[in-house]
């Protein structure tokens, strides 16, 4: 998500040059107890010397133009980067500060006497709140980033595994393996908001760095100011000081040479004066000399010395109070702003940092929950794919128990396990059950008449275990009659019944169903109710003579071309090689598959009733129609064996899927 990351940064040395003092622009409307009288001048600014003579009035404004350099910053520089964080306002209304910069909040903080050490204790507490949250955010990828790669683990060794044991297959496997898709989808959502959240720390762990350096450097820049003023402060009280004792030395010589007594000169301390009792008292007790000889000569001497060293004392002084104002000014009216402004900037700008990235992780994690929502129920499931509960609401435990069934017992077949079941009707055995052994039909003789199930007469010609093709010219038809009569029957009655061909008929009236075709097709009426009431009989029927076929409908001879078909994974490639096998079955053979394929074509067609898909039909009439060899067969046809029962029932279902591909001819499609 490259476009939420956080926004760069305005540098504070992106403003104009404009806005240097040393321009001479004035600054407008500053606060009232910061103005100093006009006239006042900086010798730091300016390196001018005054004379013993008073200079001619010059106003702050006019020093700063005079100036090419100020002395003052030369002595303490400003980093490059808060050059110019506040400009001055000219009388022509230019703004101060940039227009989504909080003027008044600037001014109010000028106002305060405590401006800076309340920026400064609030920076550090933004600080503690950004490394707070960056700390959240590591701690929190950290456990993002340890539940999903243990979720992702987890999900993959649990697929390996199944796909390894001998758990169950069929659509149990098919939602089992999709659920662990699904988990390895939020694994790797979880990852990836974990790195984002580091990301988020590691920024949020810069900002609060360079924060906190700007904040020392203006902390270290607004101290030596202060320092500079207080030097400033502290030299202007030295020279009124020394001005002050000068004064009190020249009082007493004058008052010597007019020849009046200390005590008078004490009582009548002239107005304007600097001098008084007090004055006089420490004029005696520091200038003993003053005392010593009463020689007109000397006091003369005496006299212009000290005048000397008072108008000098005077022009220190005067100097040293211009000096001061001047740095007065120039600090509160300049230098202070600026740096308020500068820690102001780093209040807003770790403030407004913190906020984007709580407000970034918010809407992550909003996402990462929302993702996993419609990874387990997706919005539109045709093109998202099932969520959760519908994958395993789609276990068809009914369908795969019966393919369970059928493979069990081809794997199994032909093995006498546990009591018989059949046998002579006489002897009190039950009428023969479905069985899946293909020479079944040719093992058992033919049943009499007389055996209590039916009177039917044996008109000799068989169908049950008879080769398909040996059948077929036998009656001279292009099909077999008892396929046609069980089609046209299930599909007048039982084409919308629920499960047909997955679900089996009675034993009993399969069994006599069998022997009355098997004895006189012809005399057997399944439009009666006797049939139509369960079409399950009929359709069990059909599967039976399908499996009682000396050789299956898909010969052996094609078995393994059938599979090597079914294995091939491209989807077009794979109609076309079993197409071409299809081809390849004898007439007999591929007369019928094209008229049993049309009438499952017609099943499936009706799905929605029947809840019969072209894959299970596949997987019911899979081994059904590739059959199998029986243990004691010596024929050189290699056995078909329990791997290959996935491909026979891949096989049927790529030839259903083509129906129309394979069997119906451009002019029968028109017709």
């Amino acid at each position: 998500m490259g476009d939420d990351a956080y926004p760069t940064r305005k540098s504070t040395a992106d403003h104009s040059d404009s806005s240097n003092p040393a321009d001479g622009v004035p600054f407008q409307s500053p606060p009232p107890h910061y103005l100093v009288p006009e006239g006042v001048t900086s010798p730091t600014l300016t390196q001018i010397s005054l004379k013993p003579s008073s200079p001619p009035p010059r106003s702050s404004s006019d020093s700063l133009a005079r100036s090419p350099a100020s002395k003052h910053r030369d002595s303490i520089p400003l980093t490059a980067e808060r050059r110019d964080t506040l400009s001055t306002i000219p009388s022509d209304g230019v703004s101060l500060v940039e227009p989504s910069f909080d003027e008044n909040v600037l001014r109010a903080l000028c106002e305060l006497d405590c401006g800076v050490p309340l920026l400064l204790d609030r920076i550090k507490q933004s600080l503690v709140s950004c490394r707070e949250a960056s700390v959240f955010f590591k701690k929190r990828a950290a456990l993002e980033e340890e539940h999903g790669k243990s979720l992702q683990k987890l999900a993959r060794s649990t697929s390996e595994l199944y796909s390894m044991s001998d758990g169950k297959a069929g659509s149990f496997v098919a939602a089992w393996q999709s659920s662990m898709r699904l988990h390895e989808l939020m694994a790797e959502n979880r990852i990836h908001f974990a790195h984002r959240l580091n990301e988020m720390s590691e920024e949020l762990a810069s900002l609060a760095k360079e924060v906190d350096k700007n904040r020392k450097q203006t902390k270290e820049l607004s101290s030596r100011y202060e320092r500079a003023l207080q030097e400033a402060e502290m030299n202007m009280e030295k020279c009124k000081a020394r001005l002050e004792v000068s004064s009190e030395e020249l009082e007493r010589v004058l008052l010597q040479k007019e020849g009046e007594s200390l005590s008078e000169s004490a009582v009548q301390a002239k107005p304007g004066v600097l001098g008084g009792k007090r004055v006089l008292g420490k004029a005696v007790a520091k200038g003993g000399l003053l005392l010593k000889g009463k020689n007109p000569g000397n006091i003369l001497r005496q006299e212009d010395d000290i005048r000397l060293r008072v108008s000098n004392a005077s022009d220190s002084y005067r100097k040293a109070l211009n000096d001061t104002q001047a740095m007065r000014q120039e600090y509160f009216n300049f230098q202070l702003p600026r740096i308020l402004r500068a820690l102001k900037e780093c209040v807003d700008e770790i403030d407004l940092g913190t906020k984007y990235h709580l407000t970034r992780y918010a809407f992550l994690f909003e996402s990462i929950v929302l993702s996993d929502g419609s990874t387990l129920v997706p919005i539109s499931p045709e093109e998202e794919g099932s969520g959760l509960k519908a994958l395993f609401e789609a276990i068809d435990n009914r369908a795969d128990f019966k393919t369970y069934m059928q493979n069990y017992a081809y794997a199994r077949g032909g093995v006498a396990k546990g009591p018989r079941r059949e046998g002579p009707a006489e002897e009190g055995f039950l009428p023969p059950l479905p069985t899946h052994n293909s020479s079944y039909g040719a093992a058992q003789p033919p049943q009499s008449a007389a055996n209590g199930n039916t009177h039917v007469a044996d008109r000799g010609r068989p169908t049950f275990g008879v080769d398909l093709a040996e059948q077929m010219t036998r009656d001279q038809v292009e099909l077999p009659p008892i396929l046609e009569k069980c089609c046209v029957a299930i599909e007048k009655y039982g084409i919308r019944s629920q499960g047909i061909y997955r679900i089996s008929g009675m034993a009993r009236r399969v069994g006599i169903l069998r022997e009355r075709l098997d004895k006189d097709m012809n005399s057997v009426d399944l439009d009666s109710e006797e049939w139509t009431a369960d079409i399950n009989n009929v359709t069990s029927v059909l599967k039976m003579w399908f499996r009682e076929l000396p050789e299956p409908l898909l010969t052996f001879n094609l078995h393994q071309g059938f599979v090597d078909a079914a294995k091939i994974e491209n989807d077009r490639l794979r109609h076309i090689r079993l197409h071409e096998r299809v081809n390849d079955l004898p007439d007999s053979n591929y007369a019928t598959l094209k008229y049993f394929m049309g009438h499952l074509h017609k099943i499936a067609q009706c799905e929605a009733d029947n809840s019969m898909s072209i894959q299970n039909l596949a997987i019911v009439f899979g081994p059904t129609l590739f059959g199998q060899v029986s243990n004691g067969s010596t024929s050189g046809h290699a056995n078909v064996t329990m791997a290959d029962a996935p491909y026979q029932n891949r096989a049927i279902e790529t030839i259903l899927e083509h129906y129309t591909d394979i069997f119906v001819d451009e002019s029968e499609a028109t017709t």
